[in-house]
C-alpha cells in the first residue's frame, strides 16, 4: 500500500474517534468550566504518549509475517465489530448514533453533578469526563496507527493522517462551538468497518503464508466484495417481516352442524 491510502484510510478510520472526543470535550466544557476540562484533556494525552513511547517501538520490532498475521487477526475483530453495528443501524435494528443526543445526555449528565475540587483541579467531574472521554477514543486512534503504520512499516504515514484528522476535528469544533451532528458518523463508521476488515483479512492471510493474486492490488477487488456483503446484509435485515403462516387446522373452515 502507498503512503496515500494509508494516509487516507487512517484519517477517515480517526476522525470517527475524534467527533466522539470533541462532543464528550464540548459538553464538559461548556456546561462546567474550560479550565478542568483541558487539565483532564492534557492528562489523557499525556497517558497516551505514555502508551505511544511504549509500545510503537516494541511492535515494530516484531517480524513482519508474525506481525500481520496478529494484526490481521485484531483488526478483523476490530473491523467486524463496526461493521455489525452499522449494519444494524442501516437496517433499523438498532437505533443511529446522534451526535447531538449524545451531546445532551451529557449535558445533562454534567449540569447534574455536585461541583468538586481536588488539589489544582477545581471542577473534579468536567475533568474526569473530558480524561475518560479523551482516553478511550484515543486508545482506538492509537491503535489504528500502530497497527496499519506497523503493517506497512510506515507508522509515520498513519500518524500524519491521525493528526490530521484530529486536527481538522478540533478546528471545526473550536468554530462551531457544537457538536458535529451533520457530519455522516454511521455512513463513516460503516465505511471504516468494510476497510478494517478487508486491511484485517489481507495481512491475517499473508501472515498466515497466502499470497495474493496481484499483491496489494488485491485489496481493489477485496474491499468492494467486503462492501457488497455487507450491502447484502443490510437489505436482507431491512425486508419486513411477512406475516406468520397460518396453521392449516385453524386455516381449515369448521363444518355448520
Amino acid at each position: 500500500m502507498s503512503a496515500l491510502p494509508l494516509v487516507l484510510t487512517v484519517f477517515v478510520a480517526c476522525a470517527v474517534e475524534a467527533v466522539e472526543a470533541l462532543t464528550i470535550v464540548l459538553a464538559a466544557g461548556l456546561t462546567r468550566e474550560w479550565r478542568s476540562t483541558f487539565q483532564g484533556m492534557a492528562a489523557a494525552l499525556a497517558v497516551l504518549a505514555v502508551i505511544v513511547a511504549a509500545l510503537g517501538p516494541a511492535i515494530t520490532l516484531l517480524p513482519l509475517t508474525a506481525l500481520r498475521l496478529v494484526v490481521g487477526a485484531l483488526l478483523a475483530i476490530f473491523g467486524l465489530q463496526w461493521l455489525r453495528k452499522a449494519v444494524l443501524r442501516a437496517s433499523g435494528h438498532k437505533s443511529l448514533h446522534d451526535e447531538a443526543s449524545a451531546y445532551l445526555r451529557e449535558v445533562t449528565a454534567a449540569k447534574a453533578a455536585t461541583a468538586e475540587s481536588r488539589g489544582r483541579v477545581h471542577d473534579w467531574y468536567a475533568f474526569t469526563l473530558s480524561f475518560k472521554g479523551v482516553l478511550l477514543e484515543g486508545l482506538e486512534v492509537i491503535f489504528i496507527v500502530i497497527t496499519f503504520g506497523a503493517s506497512q512499516r510506515n507508522v509515520g504515514a498513519a500518524a500524519i493522517g491521525a493528526a490530521a484528522a484530529v486536527v481538522v476535528i478540533a478546528v471545526t469544533g473550536i468554530a462551531v462551538r457544537a457538536p458535529l451532528a451533520r457530519v455522516p458518523e454511521n455512513a463513516m463508521k460503516f465505511a471504516v468497518g468494510v476497510m478494517l476488515t478487508s486491511f484485517g483479512m489481507f495481512w491475517g492471510a499473508e501472515g498466515a503464508g497466502v499470497s495474493w493474486p496481484g499483491g496489494d492490488a488485491a485489496l481493489l477487488v477485496l474491499v468492494p466484495v467486503t462492501a457488497l456483503v455487507a450491502l447484502g446484509y443490510t437489505a436482507l435485515l431491512s425486508r419486513p417481516a411477512g406475516p406468520a403462516p397460518v396453521p392449516a387446522s385453524e386455516s381449515q373452515e369448521v363444518p355448520s352442524s
